[in-house]
């Protein structure tokens, strides 16, 4: 596939995923006076709460298997071995990223409650060093 291919492929990928992106800012629910409640329900009285943190979550985790599915299509690999001796490929290795980082998050609510800032910045250091050795 041409370079001029790829580049139309992750421009549209881009668009659709700033769309929906956008169209999430925008369901955020405005109080009276214009300012956005960005922990409210985007559909007030809905069966689960959506909120706009819950929904960028999931965005997120969305655009990370697009970008991890257009890795595996444009540069191929071959499995490797690691300090957990298994063989993982970038897919194995984010999901060990994600379960690993769920249980940071869950630690880090346990220990020292909200906010989750300091367990973020932990998981993304443990996500670096997932990709980098195992």
């Amino acid at each position: 596939m041409t370079p001029a291919r790829w580049n139309a492929i992750y421009f549209g990928l881009a668009l659709f995923m700033g769309t929906i992106l956008g169209l999430l800012v925008w369901a955020v629910p405005v109080d009276a006076d214009g300012v956005r409640q960005w922990t409210d329900q985007l559909v007030p009285g809905s069966w689960m709460a959506w909120t706009f943190p819950v929904a960028l979550f999931f965005w997120i985790i969305a655009g990370l298997l697009i970008v991890m599915t257009l890795l595996a299509v444009r540069y191929p690999e071959t499995p490797r071995v690691g300090i957990l001796r298994i063989e993982t490929t970038r897919g194995d290795r984010l999901f060990i990223s994600l379960l690993g980082s769920a249980f940071i998050n869950l630690g880090w609510l346990f220990f020292f409650g909200a906010p989750l800032w300091g367990a973020l910045l932990l998981s993304l250091g443990y996500a670096v060093v997932v990709f980098r050795w195992v």
